[in-house]
């Protein structure tokens, strides 16, 4: 038998898709309350971890991600003080922006997405 043949993994049900999608959309509701973005994710997590592992693995990517744009906003923020901060804020801004779409899309495809730069405190 060959080695370099792996297992399929079962596509995901549509129930599960949407709602590890809604896990990462949710971040948006940073736009219009302070913390949304982790608030969301969060609650969606913890209501839905047990709909699908599909469901609980993209929650934690999401909530990891929304952690670490989190702190590199305070870095930000403190790197003001040197003016550097203002472009690295629209960076970090973009760049969570769509990563945050990507993600989203490809959960919503049944894909697990993981997002790079970020750091992994939820296992």
């Amino acid at each position: 038998m060959d080695e370099n043949m792996q297992t399929p993994v079962p596509t995901p049900g549509q129930e599960a898709r949407q709602w590890a999608m809604f896990c990462h959309f949710a971040a948006f509701l940073g736009l219009a309350f302070p913390f949304g973005n982790l608030l969301g994710p969060l609650i969606i997590w913890q209501i839905k971890k047990d709909l699908d592992p599909f469901v609980d693995q993209q929650g934690k990517e999401a909530l990891n991600f929304q952690i670490s744009v989190s702190l590199a906003v305070v870095l930000c923020f403190l790197l003001m003080v040197v003016v550097i901060g203002f472009p690295l804020l629209v960076l970090v801004g973009v760049g969570a922006l769509v990563l945050t779409i990507i993600a989203g899309i490809k959960a919503n495809e049944g894909q697990a997405y993981r997002y790079p730069f970020s750091w992994r405190l939820v296992k």
